[in-house]
């Protein structure tokens, strides 16, 4: 049986048996969900319906989920089936029913679709846990002897095998696993299941979903008893094709088989190669998936776990000798092979050969580096029978050479020798803290969600959203509640909009019917598909059950729009011109600007902003309609619409169309201007990294938008007034007055030391912050290179550790230098290697020293060019 006819063999029983048949979600959790980085298990994407926060679209549902793990990855290749991504099967009742049908639907399975044996079937349940206060799972014991199967093949388990949960808090419960006695050719007469031996398989796990466990080891009764059960597919194709490891399987064979014709070697012949082959088989499935469901790589959250599997795909590829770009070589097979049960992997193909290349090309750069460090750390390491190396060590192996941690522990494990963790983890904490501290971000807490969920469940109702078709409604207040100063009402009827898919909540106010107390609206919460509205009273008190006025602010909701409609309109600029491996990676949307966070590699250039920026306004000219669509989910993907990774859609979504859709279609629940032309205008504030292969977009538009030009054109008028010069020569004339001024500072400073003019303290307020590291890159004017090396001496002693960049333009060359602290210099930042890119630019070369370095060239004119691409490798440096 293939692995496609196992899928369709277990999706097919159960949905005869009155199972709602439900497409795999992705592997990035939907976005409320802060418990995970990656889809765990089956029912990671159901935990709403577990908890009775949501309303499931059937009593019964069943799915083949997309999986991720990386809790084995230090063995993936070592054993039989040890995997980081694979397919979970699984059947799920929301209160429907429970442990007797559970087992005797995978009893019923198990023999007549799979045609196991009933004898060689063994059963685990739970043995109960005295920290959680549960006795042993008798009814389980029960509902498997009712089935005929005797009480010597049911094995009780404790806690750490036989009771299930998704993470350290969530749904979970007791749980009973299916076996497969494979004989004792396989172990010995008295192993049994649950123990360390390969004779027993276990191939199917049924959760029986009673509590909720919030804190740990506290237990409280869901709202209805639940079943989530899983079965490995991978797992089960090695049973019934009769394979020795799931990486003869036939989703897995033709990776192999790649491995061997790209190496040159053939498989189970030597452990090492082996392991290589498994682990590049594995590892090629898993990047491929991440990056089709929109995972890049990248220094933080999900963006580092698939590095992190990227580097070690790259260091077992590189010990097999392959040749550059295998990669992508194996995101073709995967993508061959799985394409048709998961189109995701043919629509993104593109983008996955971008990053996987990318990637590649920037490791490859410095694994021989990093592996010559090692070698000289392992050397030193038996030389002075130490039993493994440093934290120090391992760290600079991280920040300098890309290598995880774990690739690091597998390397030095092949010498049997170890590495301080414990101490790299505090390392770790240490650069995450400093690199909080710069970018100024927080967590948003656990604790205001649930108290926002039981406000809004208490209330007894939800909210019916009607600002879609006015921004007025009169309406009733359904419940009140006072939370740390502030007041949260719940609305019958709304017209707020509350924060969502990157646009900020509506604002406005709640006024009385008889107009005795009036409320600011000053935030408004999504509390799943409900709402709760925060207010600031100004006058009286609002009480449940009070007729009131809402009313949105139009002024603020209209510009909001404008924002809203240009975004979409700037992502698909986007991937038009860059490529269709741009997708959102965050948003802003609010009625002051947009912020539009996007993967890509590498700053745009100006041609390059210049063709988006008219790309965009040209829709705008063209009055373009704007529809909001409610359709299917199916629908909306067959018409190419975009969706946000990480966003969790129901059957029936809205999707926004602009024009006929040819080019821009996406799901979106948020608010939007009817006509292109009400956006007025787009503008580009700022292109920037937002992190690593991620890129930000500022702009403004609409009122926003206009104000800004008339700010510009007020400035361009005063200072043609002050030139007494029509506006279009204020450039030209600004040119020849800062030429005038060089000359006379040059002037003035003869017999100086060149620097005398260059304001110090301005200079070093240009300082920022870059991935916990102080950044300075500039263009100064100072006389020649000399002074741009005492220029920079100077601000070394006033801004500290820092890497520090410096251009200076003549009339026919331009000086460079460029100074990196020694600490930075551990982090992968090299003085020569950042001036060396930076004189490219101009036409020049030069180098030096990791911690110093000068150069220069002589196309003066692109010395703008030149600060960007230090920039852009200050930037690199940091985020690899």
């Amino acid at each position: 049986m293939t692995s496609d006819e196992i899928r369709s063999t277990f999706l097919d029983f159960f949905v005869q048996r009155d199972h709602l048949r439900l497409p795999s979600a992705s592997l990035i959790p939907a976005e409320h969900d802060p418990s995970a980085l990656f889809t765990l298990a089956g029912m990671h994407p159901l935990k709403p319906y577990f908890q009775g926060r949501e309303r499931p679209p059937h009593p019964r549902v069943t799915t083949c989920q997309k999986t991720f793990r990386t809790v084995d990855i230090d063995i993936i290749g070592t054993t039989t089936r040890h995997l980081t991504f694979f397919e979970m099967l699984g059947n799920f009742s929301f209160g429907d029913y429970f442990k007797h049908e559970a087992a005797t639907f995978a009893w019923e399975l198990s023999r007549e679709g799979f045609g196991f044996r009933d004898e060689d079937i063994w059963i685990t349940v739970f043995a109960g846990d005295e920290e959680l206060g549960l006795e042993h799972d008798e009814e389980a014991i029960e509902a498997w002897l009712a089935l005929g199967v005797p009480r010597e093949r049911i094995v009780e388990l404790p806690r750490e095998e036989n009771f299930w949960q998704a993470g350290p808090t969530g749904p979970c419960g007791p749980c009973s696993e299916l076996y497969l006695d494979r004989g004792v050719a396989f172990g010995k007469p008295d192993d049994l299941p649950g123990g360390d031996n390969e004779r027993f398989m276990e191939y199917w796990n049924l959760v029986f979903m009673q509590f909720d466990q919030n804190p740990v080891n506290t237990l409280t009764p869901l709202p209805a008893k639940n079943i989530d059960t899983g079965l490995g597919l991978n797992r089960m194709a090695a049973i019934l094709q009769d394979k020795p490891s799931v990486f003869e399987t036939d989703q897995f064979a033709p990776l192999i088989s790649l491995g061997e014709e790209l190496s040159g070697r053939r498989y189970g012949h030597a452990f090492p190669t082996d392991r290589a082959m498994r682990v590049l088989a594995d590892h090629g499935r898993a990047m491929t998936f991440l990056i089709a469901d929109g995972v890049v790589p990248s220094n933080e959250d999900r963006g580092y776990v698939l590095r992190r599997i990227m580097r070690r795909a790259i260091q077992q590829g590189r010990s097999l000798e392959l040749e550059p770009g295998f990669l992508t070589r194996y995101a073709e097979v995967v993508t061959e092979l799985m394409g048709s049960e998961y189109p995701e992997l043919y629509e993104q193909r593109e983008s996955v050969r971008t990053w996987l290349e990318g990637e590649e090309q920037a490791f490859g750069r410095t694994l021989e580096q990093g592996l010559k460090r090692l070698d000289e750390l392992i050397a030193r390491a038996r030389g002075s029978g130490e039993e493994g190396i440093a934290a120090e060590d391992a760290f600079l192996l991280h920040d300098t050479y890309g290598f995880p941690i774990d690739l690091t522990r597998e390397l030095l494990s092949e010498h049997d020798l170890g590495v301080d963790e414990v101490g790299f983890e505090e390392l770790m904490d240490e650069q995450r803290e400093r690199a909080r501290r710069g970018s100024g971000r927080f967590a948003g807490t656990e604790e205001l969600r649930e108290r926002l969920e039981a406000f809004a469940g208490d209330a007894g109702f939800a909210t019916d959203f009607v600002g879609y078709e006015t921004t007025d409604r009169e309406t009733m207040v359904g419940a009140v509640a006072r939370d740390d100063g502030r007041v949260l009402v719940k609305l019958v009827e709304s017209p707020f909009y509350a924060t969502g898919g990157g646009q900020i909540a509506d604002s406005g106010y709640v006024e009385c019917s008889d107009g005795d107390c009036r409320a600011r609206v000053d935030d408004v919460l999504r509390v799943g598909d409900d709402q709760v509205v925060v207010v600031v009273p100004e006058q009286g008190t609002l009480e449940a059950g009070e007729r009131v006025h809402a009313h949105v602010d139009r002024a603020a909701r209209h510009g909001t729009e404008c924002n809203h409609t240009a975004t979409h309109l700037l992502h698909a600029a986007l991937r038009r011109i860059l490529g269709p491996h741009v997708h959102q990676a965050g948003s802003y949307v609010g009625p002051d600007k947009l912020r539009f966070d996007f993967t890509h590699s590498s700053r745009l250039t100006p041609a390059q902003l210049d063709e988006i920026e008219n790309t965009v306004n040209g829709w705008i000219l063209e009055s373009q309609p704007v529809r909001a669509i409610t359709t299917t989910l199916p629908e909306a993907r067959a018409l190419g619409a975009m969706a946000l990774f990480g966003e969790k859609y129901g059957d029936i979504v809205r999707m926004v169309e602009v024009g006929d859709g040819s080019f821009s279609r996406e799901l979106c629940g948020g608010t939007h201007v009817r006509f292109t032309s009400e956006v007025g205008l787009f503008k580009i504030l700022s292109e920037t990294s937002s992190a690593a292969n991620v890129r930000r977009i500022e702009a403004v538009t609409g009122p926003a938008g206009v104000a800004l030009l008339r700010r510009y054109d007020r400035a361009l008028s005063d200072a043609a007034d002050t030139l007494r010069a029509p506006a279009e020569r204020v450039p030209e004339l600004v040119a020849e007055l800062r030429s005038q001024v060089r000359d006379l500072e040059r002037a003035a400073r003869r017999g100086g030391d060149g620097t005398d003019g260059v304001d110090l303290e301005r200079l070093a307020s240009m300082t920022v912050e870059r991935s916990g590291a102080r950044v300075l890159v500039a263009d100064v004017d100072v006389p020649d290179g000399q002074a741009l090396l005492d220029l920079a001496d100077r601000l070394k002693n006033k801004i500290g550790d820092a890497v520090i960049v410096l251009a200076s333009a003549g009339e026919d060359r331009v000086n460079l230098i460029a100074s990196v602290s020694p600490s930075l210099v551990d982090r992968g930042l090299r003085a020569g290697e950042i001036v060396k890119v930076a004189a490219a630019a101009v036409g020049g070369g030069g180098g030096g020293r990791d911690t110093l370095a000068r150069a220069g060239g002589r196309d003066v004119a692109k010395l703008p060019e030149a600060i960007g691409a230090a920039t852009d490798a200050i930037e690199a440096a940091l985020s690899g």
